[in-house]
């Protein structure tokens, strides 16, 4: 398929259309609709006629030469990227390997950090005795001896420091 000079969809060209007709009347419309289909072809022949001399004068080693691989923009794409493509999927592949690696540990740290923080040791009140509300640090501090089991906390004097 080939792309369209004016890429326009449906709702678009509704509008288009009622614009025209609110500009040059219901009469009018369909004659300028004819001249526009007569200029659109005429346009199509000055092109193909264009293409075919081309084509003739550079001679049959041209003959298959599409016009659009001329163009800069699918010139570097054709001649440049097709070989950095597949190195540029490779890399894409690795950092969202790298990604979905990082969610998977962040996730697993979560769990851990919650699994942790529901084991210590809260009193009623529900802060550990702490003026921080028992927000855990971790280290020493976190309601856990050596071999892991929950121990009282001294509770914090703010006058002895």
């Amino acid at each position: 398929m080939t792309p369209l000079l004016l890429d326009i969809n449906a709702p678009e060209f509704v509008l288009l259309l009622v614009i025209a007709v609110i500009l040059f009347g219901p009469e009018r419309l369909p004659d300028l609709a004819r001249k526009a289909a007569r200029l659109l072809r005429y346009l199509r022949t000055i092109a193909g006629n264009a293409q075919q001399q081309l084509s003739k004068e550079l001679g049959p080693e041209f003959e298959n030469v599409d016009l659009r691989d001329l163009h800069p923009r699918a010139f570097v794409q054709k001649h440049l990227l097709d070989d950095v493509e597949p190195i540029i999927a490779d890399v894409k592949a690795e950092v969202s390997e790298a990604g979905r690696t990082i969610n998977n540990s962040s996730a697993d740290i979560t769990e851990t950090i919650n699994s942790a923080d529901s084991g210590t040791g809260v009193h009623e009140s529900g802060t550990n005795g702490r003026p921080d509300g028992g927000a855990s640090t971790g280290g020493a501090g976190n309601g856990r001896g050596m071999d892991g089991a929950s121990r009282a906390l001294t509770p914090f004097d703010l006058e002895a420091t």
